[in-house]
């Protein structure tokens, strides 16, 4: 049994599936996957939630099966959202310090972070996460770190990714009705970026997009910091129920399609071939044109990485996707996803793969679970985090009390 304080879990509520990840943290502070959990979605459109009981039920599936493998009773979860609600913008907050000859305190970033987050986004939207980038102090730019640095001007720059607040919550109250505590929501685009990127590629420049079910969600990384997010509602369902209209079968038989026989090049080899069929429910066998299939495929995935290259163009991002573009998600197994990719945004493409962790091979080497091991590895960062924020709490009372036993008490 594994100590219940080291274990983190990521719960991702898919279109698709239902996953759950379950890691545990070594002395280093790096998580090792030890469980995984997952089944089919139902009562999920477009990443968000439509029939709450059958979500319930499958999360409760997937938790069982994670706990099982894990060895562990999870208690709370670190979830991931996604929907078309989900946006992401720049902002620039600032902040006075109250005499020029005074030093930059931990209090005056913090009052310069609020402002930033202070943004004309409607009472109906919740920032997500709020990813600083540099400071700027009395007109000095590119400032990492402000604090003990003398100035009265103190701007910050930051990208924040919003959703809205009630659909947020949905997913949220979902979890807690189990009962299971929510320690935080991450946008599922972020969460796939930390499973796959490497620090290099997000210091020159990546564009990490993660092709689920029922979205696809994506985020551009440059010099480090995160410079754009966002989501299409739009993903491999559309796919099945494109082949199911053209070709006027049931759900079950274009999906069948499209895994089985799918992909998004046209080439000479398809054209003319047929498939057949076979016959369900008491209908006839059908024929279904290879070359069809394959066309009806390119274009919603052409047209799904030309609206990114289009955001991306209008905000003059496009030059910071230097080092190319990842995909995960499931729709990254799909055949020469890769090459429509490099064609679409003329940078090398890549598929996602889970990038300087341990644990259950089989789950970090498929890029459909790039979201819920980025949920993990989130988590783990928060424990870090909150870690180095109680030892520097704890340094100052250890200097007062120390002065206290020399000098005694004022």
């Amino acid at each position: 049994m594994f100590d219940p304080s080291n274990v983190i879990v990521g719960l991702e509520v898919g279109t698709s599936k239902i996953c759950v990840v379950v890691g545990e943290v070594s002395g280093g502070g790096a998580p090792n996957l030890i469980g995984v959990g997952q089944c089919k979605s139902r009562g999920v459109r477009k990443g968000e939630i439509t029939d709450v009981d059958q979500v319930s039920s499958d999360i409760r599936d997937a938790l069982a099966e994670a706990e099982e493998m894990a060895n562990v009773e999870i208690r709370s979860v670190w979830l991931g959202v996604s929907g078309g609600h989900i946006g992401g913008f720049n902002n620039h907050g600032s902040h006075q310090v109250p005499s020029i000859d005074r030093e930059i305190t931990e209090e005056d970033v913090e009052h310069v972070m609020k402002n930033a987050k202070v943004a004309n986004m409607g009472a109906d939207r919740y920032p997500i996460h709020v990813n600083r980038h540099h400071f700027t102090v009395n007109g000095q730019h590119g400032v990492v770190n402000p604090v003990g640095m003398l100035g009265q001007s103190l701007e910050v720059d930051v990208h924040i990714t919003f959703g809205n607040f009630n659909r947020l919550q949905n997913p949220v109250r979902v979890v807690k009705g189990l009962p299971m505590e929510v320690e935080g929501i991450v946008f599922n685009g972020l969460a796939s970026a930390l499973a796959v990127l490497l620090p290099v590629q997000k210091q020159q420049g990546t564009l990490v997009i993660d092709m689920g079910g029922g979205t696809t969600d994506y985020a551009v990384f440059h010099e480090g910091l995160v410079r754009h997010t966002g989501v299409l509602a739009v993903g491999g369902d559309h796919l099945t129920n494109d082949l199911a209209y053209f070709f006027k079968v049931p759900i079950s038989a274009a999906e069948k399609l499209k895994r089985e026989h799918g992909g998004v090049l046209v080439g000479d080899d398809v054209k003319g071939r047929t498939l057949t069929l076979p016959s369900e429910h008491g209908l006839p066998e059908k024929s279904v044109n290879l070359e069809h299939l394959r066309r009806i495929m390119k274009e919603r995935v052409e047209e799904t990485f030309q609206l990114i290259e289009e955001e991306l163009g209008d905000r003059d991002l496009m030059n910071c996707v230097r080092a190319g573009v990842v995909i995960c998600g499931g729709s990254a197994n799909i055949p020469d996803v890769l090459r429509m990719a490099e064609n679409v945004f003329q940078v090398p493409a890549y598929k996602g793969r889970t990038t300087a962790m341990s644990g259950t091979k089989a789950a970090l080497d498929q890029p459909e679970f790039a979201t819920a091991i980025g949920l993990v590895r989130f988590g783990a960062q928060q424990g870090r985090a909150r870690k180095r924020r109680a030892i520097d709490d704890l340094i100052p009372r250890r200097v007062k009390e120390t002065i206290e036993q020399l000098f005694g008490r004022a």
